[in-house]
C-alpha cells in the first residue's frame, strides 16, 4: 500500500520558507469529510520523551515538522492533535495501555472508518529501524495496540510497526528496555534512515 512514494513531493517546497501552520480547532472543524487518522503511541510525561516505547510520538513529531504544523492539546479527546482538511495526527495523552480511550473518541466524533486509521508503534521483534506495515492483525502483545482493538471492537486498521530491537543484555527485562532512552545514533536511525516518514506520507495520499 505504501511503496513508491517520494516524501519530498508532499513535504517540501524547495527554496520556500514556510512558517508552521497552527492546527484548526478540532472541535469546530468539519467532521464529515473523508478523513484519515494517524495515531502515534507513547507515554505523555517528559521523562518518556526519548524512550524506545515512544517511537510513535517521535515519528509524529518529525512528521508534523515536515508538514510545518503545530500541536494542540485537546482534553475532549485525551490527546494532542493536529486536524487538517483531510487528515488528523494524534498523540494520545493517556498512558500507553489506555491509548484506545482517546482513539475511539476521535474515531467516533469524526466518523472515521477503521481502515482509514494508521497506528504507529514500537516493535521489539524487528531490528532497529526496520519498518513493516500490517493490516487487520492482532496486538502481538503490544498493550497500546491491544487497548485500541478493545476500544474500537475491531482490528481492521493499519499499523506501522517500527523496530527498536531487543536488549543486548539478556538479563534486562523487555519492559525495562522499552522505557530506556534511545541513543543519539539510534534516534537518527529511526527518524531519518528507517523510511518511516515516507510510509506515513504515502498513507496520507
Amino acid at each position: 500500500m505504501f511503496s513508491g512514494f517520494t516524501i519530498n513531493l508532499l513535504f517540501r517546497a524547495k527554496g520556500l520558507q514556510i512558517s508552521k501552520t497552527p492546527c484548526r480547532n478540532p472541535i469546530n472543524f468539519v467532521r464529515f469529510n473523508t478523513m484519515k487518522l494517524i495515531v502515534g503511541l507513547g507515554n505523555p510525561l517528559p521523562k518518556y520523551e526519548n524512550t524506545r516505547h515512544n517511537v510513535g510520538f517521535i515519528l509524529l513529531d518529525a512528521l508534523s515538522d515536515k508538514l510545518n504544523l503545530s500541536w494542540e492539546v485537546t482534553p475532549k479527546f485525551d490527546a494532542e492533535m493536529c486536524v487538517r482538511e483531510n487528515f488528523i495526527l494524534a498523540k494520545p495523552q493517556t498512558y500507553m495501555n489506555d491509548s484506545g480511550n482517546g482513539v475511539s473518541k476521535i474515531i467516533n466524533y469524526y466518523k472515521i472508518q477503521p481502515q482509514d486509521l494508521l497506528v504507529v508503534h514500537d516493535d521489539v521483534d524487528l531490528s532497529l529501524g526496520t519498518v513493516r506495515e500490517q493490516f487487520a492483525a492482532g496486538s502481538a502483545g503490544h498493550h497500546g495496540v491491544e487497548s485500541i482493538i478493545d476500544s474500537l471492537g475491531t482490528q481492521t486498521f493499519w499499523r506501522l510497526r517500527v523496530g527498536i530491537g531487543r536488549p543486548t543484555d539478556a538479563n534486562l527485562p523487555i519492559d525495562v528496555f522499552v522505557l530506556n532512552d534511545f541513543g543519539l545514533d539510534e534516534l537518527v536511525e529511526v527518524r531519518e534512515k528507517s523510511g518511516a516518514l515516507d510510509r506515513l506520507g504515502e498513507f496520507l495520499k
